[in-house]
């Protein structure tokens, strides 16, 4: 399947360029940033430079090295086609995720050592989910809503307070529920957009329940962050 017409990719400008910022599904990696604000800012007192690294370290594990394995194990036609080599895609996830865990780990041995509960799980499913291991058992919308939705959750809260709360757990929940409304429409859209029904209504109510929920989640998080710093 071709991405290039995706809403998120970007109409104007050179291809590769173009290309380079869909490979990030920044509406989705948006989601995912916007989880691990919502747990940082339930914690009681905030460590701002660890919201700081919690936003990096997903962005650089999931926004950019998940995207990257994901369109190197995709079991479908090159999804950007020939913009990107296998050894690029390589490189770029490779060190994005040895970046991201290089952050993690300094965190961890200094201040919040339950965050390797997060950390090991979240590596396993970056790799599981993206590269179709295991005959793509674990590329599964309850696997999604997990890892993508309800961990980063309680990755944000475990690394403000090296601690896990109730109130933490049920916004994972809540979070992981919105990632699985997201994975439960994108995947009917892919297909929709694989015959090239580009101008159905199903498709419109897709995308716009696709657009809706991914601004719904940054809504939320610049709430938060508006409440934690301006009361």
């Amino acid at each position: 399947m071709d991405r290039r017409g995706e809403w998120f990719v970007p109409a104007y400008g050179p291809e590769r360029f173009r290309l380079a910022v869909g490979l990030l599904f920044l509406p989705y990696t948006g989601m995912v940033l916007g989880f691990t604000i919502i747990g940082s800012l339930l914690a009681p007192a905030i460590h701002w430079d660890r919201v700081a690294a919690i936003v990096a370290i997903y962005f650089l594990a999931l926004g950019i090295g998940a995207h990257a394995l994901d369109a190197l194990g995709s079991r479908e036609a090159k999804p950007w086609g020939d913009a990107f080599s296998r050894a690029q895609l390589w490189t770029v996830a490779i060190a994005t995720v040895v970046a991201a865990y290089a952050i993690g780990i300094w965190y961890m041995v200094r201040y919040t050592p339950l965050l390797w509960l997060i950390a090991i799980p979240e590596g396993f499913f970056l790799l599981a989910y993206n590269l179709e291991w295991f005959g793509g058992r674990f590329h599964r919308d309850s696997w999604f809503a997990l890892s993508w939705g309800a961990l980063p959750v309680l990755a944000g809260y475990i690394l403000q307070t090296n601690a896990v709360s109730a109130s933490a757990l049920l916004m994972a929940l809540a979070m992981g529920l919105l990632s699985l409304v997201e994975i439960k429409a994108s995947r009917p859209y892919k297909a929709l957009k694989r015959t090239r029904a580009a101008e159905g209504a199903q498709l419109a109510t897709l995308e716009a329940i696709l657009k809706s929920v991914s601004i719904a989640v940054l809504a939320l998080a610049a709430a938060m962050l508006a409440w934690r710093v301006w009361g």
